[in-house]
Order: structure tokens, then C-alpha cells, then sequence
């Protein structure tokens, strides 16, 4: 049986959907390599840190396939792009800073591609994940002004710091905890 054709619509919706989980997919893997190099540098808590964004990020990639699926659509499984080679803290919280503002660009740009096709869940779930992802902005941005007026000093305040997240599972949480 052929499958019936899409409202353009949602095709449009599917495709900002779909754009948005492969940049968490690269988040993810991103991270995760950002995670181990800190942890081998033995920078703790910026790795437990780092770690407990590319748990959000997993949260966020799954949410995004869900809603692909209620819409009858395939989530993607592809990178956004490819993964830059592990790099020392002010590299790493650079190219955050720049991932994750993309990120909140990209979102917003798609959560009104769903307002226009009339899909307000879509256009909800982009706006939830725009105020995580501003929260993952915020601390990159903020460590990587650190790193850069206070180097070292700052850096060692978090040398030899435990890497345990606890039990807590995400960075936006630990966040809404902490003045920050």
C-alpha cells in the first residue's frame, strides 16, 4: 500500500525535528569526548559538569524521536556534523559556547517553522529544550570567561575535584540548585 503523501506542513516539521536531533546526537558525542578529556586531566567537576549536559542532551535527542514518531516520521540517527578532536578546557569551552548558541539560534528558528505549520506541541517542545540549552550556554560561557581572566587559577580550583554527578542525572537541575 503506498504511504500517503505529507501536508508540507509537517514535512516541515519533520525535517526541523529531525535537523534538531542529529545536532544532539553531535552534542552528545561531542561531550562525551569533552568528558573524558577533562576526567584524564583530572579536572572533576568540570568533567561530572560536561557530562551531566551530554545527559540533557541524550533527554533532549530523545524527546525530539518521539516526537517524530507521533508524527509518523523516522528520527535520524546522523550527526549533525562531524566531532572535533579532543582539545585542552579553553578550546573545549569555546567550542561549546559556540555549539550550544548555534543551538539556541537553530531552535528558535525551527520552533516558528512549527508555529507557522500549526503545530503547537512541536513549537512547545522546541521552546522547552531552548531554555535547557540556555542554561548549557550560560555556564559555557561563563567557564570559558573564567578560563580566559583568570587561567590557571581558575583552573585549579577544579583540579583533582571529585567527578561524581550523585543522583542527580541532569546539568539543568544541578543548575536550578546553584546560584549561578
Amino acid at each position: 500500500m503506498p504511504q500517503a503523501k505529507k501536508d508540507p506542513g509537517v514535512k516541515k516539521v519533520l525535517e526541523a525535528l529531525n535537523q534538531a536531533r542529529s545536532m544532539e546526537l553531535q552534542a552528545i558525542h561531542q561531550y562525551m569526548i569533552q568528558h573524558y578529556v577533562l576526567d584524564a586531566l583530572d579536572y572533576g567537576q568540570l568533567c561530572a559538569n560536561i557530562k551531566l549536559i551530554a545527559v540533557d542532551e541524550m533527554r533532549h535527542a530523545e524527546k525530539f524521536a518521539e516526537r517524530i514518531e507521533s508524527l509518523d516520521g523516522q528520527p535520524t540517527c546522523d550527526k549533525a556534523g562531524p566531532i572535533v578532536p579532543p582539545q585542552g578546557p579553553k578550546e573545549i569551552f569555546t567550542l561549546d559556547t559556540n555549539l550550544e548558541t548555534n543551538t539556541v539560534a537553530a531552535y528558535n528558528k525551527f520552533a516558528a517553522v512549527c508555529r507557522q505549520a500549526g503545530d503547537s506541541l512541536s513549537s512547545n517542545l522546541f521552546e522547552q529544550i531552548i531554555a535547557e540549552e540556555d542554561v548549557h550556554l550560560g555556564y559555557y560561557q561563563e567557564t570559558l570567561e573564567h578560563i580566559k581572566t583568570l587561567g590557571d587559577a581558575f583552573l585549579a580550583k577544579y583540579a583533582a575535584t571529585s567527578k561524581h554527578t550523585g543522583p542527580i542525572k541532569s546539568f539543568v537541575k544541578v543548575m536550578a540548585k546553584e546560584d549561578f
